[in-house]
């Protein structure tokens, strides 16, 4: 992702809303006035961002490579599916879950802003919000998954999903093969959030869990 990772277009080119500038104001007074370390905000924000909130949406991708009738619920009614883990709340109301296959790469972005699935995915990553993501991956979406270390064969179609604040997406990736002894609780520890944005696939670690 390091293509994307110094570009912050993307939380500037709209004005703030009201939650948002008033939260923006109270760090930057926290900052000045020595309350709060902006190094411990970097590595509080990055947890929630890459580790606490991702590892919702992983048990909910475990469980409908484990349990196909979750997953067939999970694929007819997303909301109501993940809502069974205790996932609800803003910005994750109305979800459609797409389901990768050997013929079908599903990729998702927010063209207009930065809408995303906090539920279950936590805080949108800096480069889904930068511009530069935004319009390549409608754009050369084939060159964008190259540029991040993930060809994907002629022969297999790439979809671009645009999220909205009415609809937001959440990518069930391919199970990695080699995995069908795993637990659920084992398969969770291997799935990440950019797997379920569909810019990477799930892969093995170099050790499997015994």
């Amino acid at each position: 992702m390091s293509d994307y990772d110094h570009h912050h277009d993307g939380e500037h080119d709209r004005p703030l809303s009201g939650p948002a500038l008033r939260v923006k104001a109270l760090e930057s007074l926290l900052i000045e006035k020595g309350l709060v370390d902006p190094k411990a905000l970097d590595e509080l924000i990055d947890t929630y961002e890459t580790k606490i909130g991702p590892r919702n949406g992983a048990r909910v991708v475990a469980r409908a490579w484990t349990d196909p009738a979750y997953k067939q619920r999970l694929l007819a009614d997303a909301t109501a599916a993940i809502a069974e883990f205790g996932f609800i709340g803003r910005q994750g109301e109305d979800m459609v879950v797409l389901e990768n296959t050997p013929e079908i790469r599903n990729m998702v972005v927010c063209t207009l802003c930065s809408c995303y699935p906090w539920p279950v995915l936590g805080l949108p990553p800096v480069w889904y919000k930068a511009a530069p993501y935004r319009a390549r991956a409608v754009i050369d979406p084939r060159g964008v998954l190259n540029e991040l270390g993930n060809e994907v064969p002629e022969d297999v179609e790439v979809r671009v999903w645009d999220s909205t604040a009415e609809l937001r997406y959440l990518v069930l990736p391919e199970r990695p093969a080699g995995t069908e002894d795993w637990s659920e609780a084992q398969l969770a520890e291997i799935v990440t959030r950019d797997a379920m944005i569909g810019v990477a696939n799930v892969t093995l670690p170099a050790r499997s869990p015994k």
